[in-house]
């Protein structure tokens, strides 16, 4: 038996356990991997400083460098994340529906945790901690696989995530870290003990993934993000929210990496934008009429996630060829329309068909934390289960209770008794 399906075993044993956890064990687990964290924190350190080492000598891009930095900022932020959980509400066991099918048999549809998480996610340790403790709030056992650049940083993390839970009566098993390739295709056949895998990666690796597991996946390929100024766009507004957008963290997936404009202002904000965009050192791609209006490279291909200082520019003819351009070409993970006007922001909100749409602010928003998430595990760009920003509510599933009181199911067949089917709730 391989050491995966080891984990694997121990993991499915484990969150049969974790499901019947009270919300204050699990906010006791959490209060004890960010104090076990910040205690920890010269050993985190020294190891995450010789990822950082190996990634320059190996010629690791900055963007990415900088992804892979587990610094006292990064290790503050994961903290107070983990604090922030504890005063969520716990998404288990929340009453989601009730009905009374006869007097005296009541079904209720309520939130249970997933079970097993298997989570392959990006060279950011910092994600890990984000993806262990959303896990363990919602009550699930997880098989963690990062990237090999933080190999240092995810082993330390782990083994302190684990000691910490597991000393104040959280299951054994309940977190594993896989460390190799080899450990994610044999991640890929646990069918019978994992639940759900979400990959965070490349459109390559994540369709990679979809393609050889019967495990159900939940994620997406890549970040297409758009940001459309549409031509009743307040200028500064249009400057800000594009530079924003674009750079305040290229490296990342809902950063922006197409630029859409009207035509009809495109003469005179485009260069605007443009100027503003190359300051902070981004090269821009642009169709015939970007280029002729600003100097600027052909595109290669629109559906491109450049996650570095890069750009794409289409000038389009309004709100119905932006929108087309979006779907056809865009990943359904985070575009932004500028505009003044309510009912165009409005139409391309509910036309644009993506897990996040904004009005007149950046795509940088889409994220778990920024939403009241807590942290996030991953985006979706599924329609089914998640979608969008994968919060506490994306790690569980539900279950119906029926209560009965010795009620058979021939009396019904028979017609001797029947169904009244009331919406009832829950009594106090």
């Amino acid at each position: 038996m391989s050491s995966v399906s080891e984990y694997a075993q121990k993991a499915k044993h484990a969150s049969h356990i974790m499901a019947g956890l009270s919300s204050e064990k699990k906010n006791e687990a959490l209060l004890s991997i960010a104090s076990a964290l910040e205690s920890a924190r010269d050993d985190i350190f020294l190891a995450n400083k010789k990822d950082l080492l190996l990634a320059e000598q190996s010629g690791l891009s900055m963007p990415l460098q900088k992804r892979l930095l587990f610094d006292d900022k990064k290790l503050q932020i994961v903290a107070s994340g983990i604090r922030s959980l504890i005063s969520l509400p716990d998404p288990v066991g929340r009453f989601l529906l009730g009905n009374e099918l006869d007097t005296g048999l009541e079904l209720y549809r309520i939130t249970c945790p997933i079970g097993v998480m298997g989570v392959i996610f990006e060279s950011r340790p910092d994600a890990l901690v984000q993806i262990a403790s959303l896990c363990l709030k919602a009550g699930n056992a997880v098989l963690l696989k990062g990237g090999s650049e933080a190999a240092h940083t995810n082993k330390i993390l782990a083994e302190i995530i684990d000691a910490a839970t597991v000393s104040i009566g959280i299951p054994q098993g309940w977190i594993s870290l896989l460390t190799s390739r080899e450990d994610v295709n044999e991640m890929l056949k646990q069918d019978a003990y994992l639940d759900l895998i979400i990959p965070r990666g490349s459109n390559e690796f994540v369709q990679y993934i979809m393609q050889n597991t019967t495990i159900p996946v939940l994620g997406h390929a890549d970040g297409v993000c758009h940001v459309y100024v549409n031509e009743y766009a307040d200028r500064d507004k249009a400057v800000c929210i594009a530079v924003d957008s674009k750079v305040q963290y290229v490296a990342v997936c809902n950063a922006a990496e197409t630029l859409l404009i009207d035509e009809s202002i495109a003469s005179e904000l485009l260069p605007v934008i443009a100027r503003a965009l190359e300051d902070r050192n981004v090269r821009l791609h642009g169709c015939e009429k970007a280029q002729a209006i600003y100097k600027m490279l052909p595109v290669d291909k629109w559906h491109h996630e450049y996650l570095d200082y890069e750009m794409s520019v289409r000038v389009v003819n309004g709100l119905d060829e932006a929108i087309d351009h979006i779907n056809r070409y865009g990943s359904g993970h985070t575009d932004t329309i500028v505009t003044e006007r309510r009912e165009i922001a409005e139409e391309f909100m509910q036309m644009t068909d993506s897990g996040s749409v904004m009005w007149n602010c950046s795509t940088r928003f889409s994220d778990g934390y920024v939403y009241g998430f807590g942290a996030e595990v991953g985006i979706s760009t599924s329609k089914i289960h998640a979608r969008g920003p994968v919060g506490l509510e994306g790690l569980v599933t539900y279950k119906y209770k029926l209560f009965g009181n010795g009620q058979i199911m021939d009396d019904y067949a028979s017609g001797r008794l029947h169904y009244t089917h009331k919406e009832i709730h829950p009594k106090e």
